[in-house]
């Protein structure tokens, strides 16, 4: 195991940001790292990379105790926060040379290392040009090279997609799941799209407590209910369809409906049924399974 969290607890004042928080982490896997904002996500992993310390609880990175020997732990760590700390009037290559620097890789180890981030990370074309001259989406990319610049077994990336355009969005997903093929990595995001595509396992965090920690196909098939959608060209009550499952109104307004249901055959011949009573014109209708967003939502609620 490269990560494991037991019963870590962080209390500000008589506010607990963490109860007794527990999850682990696995190499060549990356574990998505949920929750609403305020949830207690960065306050976590402030305290795994040893920014805060904990009021009570364990944190092991590659065997080592982190909370009572964050020096010994540090180099095993790689951390991009949510606000990417960089100095933009350095050069790109300049300041991945300083960030070895600082972890002791020296020497041809550091020229080799540099070489090989700049290449990964696709930052050799703009390796002479100054930080603050690049894109948002560059400036991720550095970041990530800073945090890969020592060669961690662990790298913990907070929002590291944040204000990214689609087309960057895509590079950097990339980029992620390539570096997590020998890594353990934990990724926090608001985005479960992004979850969705990338992520092994998923840790969903509310008010400082753990409410879901365990692989994302467990977490996504355990609901049985199905979700029908439909739309019509007359405004719909949600009574009429109360019989059916759970009712709501979709992104149409009152003309579209999102129905949970446990039996999806049985609904549309309901739903038929009501359109034929009611003398509605149907526009579509469809069903899928829940995804992400819709679990996180009301797990969270």
């Amino acid at each position: 195991m490269s990560l494991e969290v037991s019963q870590l607890s962080k209390l500000y004042g008589t506010q607990k940001a963490l109860d007794q928080v527990s999850f682990k982490a696995m190499p060549g896997r990356i574990l998505g790292f949920l929750g609403p904002n305020g949830a207690g996500k960065s306050t976590t992993m402030k305290i795994i990379t040893g920014f805060i310390q904990a009021d009570a609880g364990q944190v092991q990175v590659m065997g080592k105790d982190a909370l009572q020997s964050p020096k010994e732990v540090s180099p095993l760590i790689g951390y991009l926060p949510e606000h990417n700390p960089l100095y933009l009037d350095m050069y790109v290559r300049e300041f991945l040379e300083f960030s070895a620097g600082i972890y002791g890789v020296t020497g041809k180890e550091r020229t080799v290392r540099i070489e090989e981030l700049l290449k990964k990370t696709g930052l050799l074309p703009e390796q002479h040009k100054k930080i603050g001259q690049l894109s948002k989406g560059y400036r991720q990319r550095v970041g990530l090279a800073k945090a890969l610049i020592h060669d961690p077994q662990v790298i913990i990336l907070d929002e590291p997609t944040t204000g990214l355009d689609p087309n960057q969005l895509v590079e950097i997903r990339n980029l992620i799941s390539e570096i997590a093929k020998e890594k353990t990595l934990i990724l926090s995001t608001h985005i479960m799209q992004e979850v969705e595509a990338i992520c092994h396992d998923v840790v969903i965090i509310n008010k400082g407590k753990i409410l879901a920690a365990e692989p994302l196909e467990n977490l996504t098939s355990k609901t049985s209910e199905v979700q029908l959608e439909l739309e019509t060209e007359e405004a719909l009550e949600l009574s009429w369809f109360e019989s059916i499952g759970t009712p709501a109104y979709g992104k149409k307004g009152n003309t579209s409906l999102l129905i949970s249901c446990q039996d999806p055959a049985e609904a549309r011949k309901v739903v038929m049924k009501i359109v034929q009573e009611k003398n509605l014109n149907l526009m579509s209708m469809s069903q899928s399974k829940k995804n992400l967003e819709q679990i996180f939502r009301e797990i969270t609620k």
